[in-house]
C-alpha cells in the first residue's frame, strides 16, 4: 500500500525590520523561513497557504527579531523546521554555532563540518539558508575578509555585521 506525507502547511506574515520587511514563514513545528523584501523567486521553495499573524511561532519570531534589532538579544531560541538536503542541514546547524559579534570564513566552515574541499559547496548552501539572521549566514565571509554572497544584499550583511560589531576581517583559525 503506498503513503503520502502530508505537506508541511506554511503560514506566513511580513514584519517591517531595520533591514526592510521580512516575511516569517512556519510550520506548527517551527520557523521554516525568513524571506527578504526584494528575494530571489524560488530561493527558498515552501508552499505557503495563508497569511497568519497570531500563529505562534511566527509571533515568537517577531518577537525575538524585534529583540535583536533593539540590542537586547544575541541569540535565538525559537524551532526552527528548516527543510534541506543533509549537506545544506549540516552547513546550516554549523551556521548556527557561530557566536554573536564573530565571523568565520567559508573553508572554516567546511572544515567545521569535515568537507575541507566543499568551500564553494558550503557557498551554494549558505545561499539556500531558509532562516537567514537567526542561521546567521550573514557573520560567514571570505577568507580575505570580504563580504560576499549574501540573499538580503551586501548593504544588509554589512549592516549585521556592524550591529553585532563583529570585524570583517580575515577570520583567524581558531586554536583548539
Amino acid at each position: 500500500m503506498a503513503t503520502s506525507q502530508t505537506p508541511a502547511r506554511h503560514v506566513s506574515t511580513t514584519i517591517d525590520s531595520p533591514v526592510g520587511a521580512l516575511t516569517l514563514v512556519a510550520t506548527d513545528a517551527g520557523l521554516a523561513a525568513i524571506l527578504w523584501e526584494n528575494d530571489r523567486p524560488g530561493r527558498v521553495r515552501l508552499d505557503i497557504r495563508k497569511q497568519d499573524e497570531n500563529h505562534p511561532v511566527l509571533r515568537e519570531t517577531e518577537r525575538q527579531l524585534r529583540e535583536y534589532f533593539a540590542g537586547r538579544r544575541t541569540r535565538f531560541t525559537v524551532n526552527l523546521d528548516m527543510k534541506g538536503t543533509a549537506f545544506q542541514r549540516q552547513v546550516w546547524n554549523a551556521l548556527l554555532t557561530i557566536p554573536f559579534g564573530e565571523t568565520r570564513s567559508y573553508r572554516q566552515i567546511a572544515e567545521q563540518i569535515g568537507s575541507p574541499d566543499a568551500v564553494r559547496a558550503v557557498g551554494a548552501a549558505n545561499g539556500r539558508n531558509p532562516v537567514s539572521i537567526i542561521a546567521p549566514c550573514h557573520r560567514v565571509i571570505g577568507s580575505n575578509g570580504a563580504l560576499t554572497g549574501f540573499a538580503g544584499g551586501l548593504e544588509t550583511k554589512a549592516f549585521l555585521l556592524a550591529h553585532e560589531g563583529a570585524s570583517t576581517e580575515a577570520p583567524r583559525a581558531r586554536l583548539c
